[in-house]
């Protein structure tokens, strides 16, 4: 196996840890919904992150960033911190688990489209392709198939609000493809948190005022494990992945989400899985892998 076969194998097993840890961080805003505000939980969750990243850089005597890329750091921190948990988690509390899925489909043809307008980094035909099978994969799982499902769904202002997550997210990713030509995945990672913050501290502390949190072991509990699994390791391995795929090959792989969502609920909930998830998950795995793959013409 060669060198480009490994760092393909490696990129799409870093964004599909990611796309998992971030499957349950999309249940558990669900479950939470009532318990905390949208503000409040994403500060919580970055704090612990930016306190685990603050000890891994200190390790690796990265603590400083390189001044090129603050710009980008910056942006990233818009995009990635301060806009996209708080819109996905303020739009759990209007919409249904089923039309996020739906609407975080369009994330790898969203991205592509804005990787090719901002960066001039055009998708390939397979990375449009395989983003078209894997969103009809995710459109089979969630509809189970059956066309009246389309006709009967009901949509809101949590839609809007997870569909402007999903692009500040591609906006982050693109921007994060960039950054990785002059900072490492764990030190870009690590500054977007921390430019971020800041300013997610200071609209948390304006939403608790109104909207004061009554805290347990339950929510402590929780508030860790999104600090460790989606805030840490899942920006960490996406921003490794896409440092491997580039931004429109790594996208590809973000609805996966959906299919580590049906296999998460099967698990913690004894949901059952049927056909219509092993067709559509088919789909998504197909459509990822296809696209990642290269062409000698391409």
């Amino acid at each position: 196996m060669n060198q480009e076969k490994i760092r393909l194998l490696a990129g799409i097993g870093y964004v599909n840890a990611a796309t998992m840890v971030w499957a349950s961080n999309m249940v558990i805003g669900r479950m939470v919904r009532d318990d905390i505000g949208p503000l409040a939980l994403s500060a919580a969750r970055f704090s612990i992150a930016a306190l685990i990243f603050a000890l891994v850089l200190r390790k690796k005597s990265q603590l400083h960033p390189n001044r090129k890329a603050l710009g980008t750091i910056a942006g990233m921190a818009l995009f990635g911190v301060i806009l996209f948990s708080p819109l996905l988690y303020l739009g759990l509390h209007y919409t249904t688990a089923i039309n996020g899925a739906i609407i975080n489909g369009t994330g790898p043809l969203l991205t592509g489209l804005l990787g090719a307008v901002i960066i001039g980094e055009p998708m390939t035909g397979r990375q449009i392709g395989g983003s078209v099978i894997a969103l009809v994969g995710v459109l089979y799982l969630i509809s189970g198939g059956s066309l009246t499902f389309w006709y009967q769904a009901q949509y809101n202002i949590g839609d809007l609000l997870v569909l402007m997550a999903v692009s500040a997210w591609g906006l982050y990713s693109i921007m994060s493809s960039r950054v990785m030509r002059l900072m490492t995945p764990v030190s870009a990672s690590a500054w977007s948190i921390f430019v971020g913050l800041p300013f997610l501290w200071m609209l948390a502390a304006w939403e608790l005022y109104y909207n004061p949190v009554v805290l347990n072991l339950r929510l402590i509990a929780i508030m860790v494990y999104l600090g460790i699994g989606p805030a840490t390791i899942g920006f960490y391995a996406w921003n490794q992945g896409g440092s491997r795929l580039g931004t429109s090959g790594a996208m590809v792989f973000y609805n996966t989400r959906a299919l580590y969502g049906v296999i998460l609920g099967s698990l913690s909930l004894g949901e059952p899985i049927g056909t219509d998830h092993i067709v559509g998950g088919l789909l998504i795995i197909s459509g990822g892998f296809w696209a990642s793959r290269k062409k000698s013409s391409e």
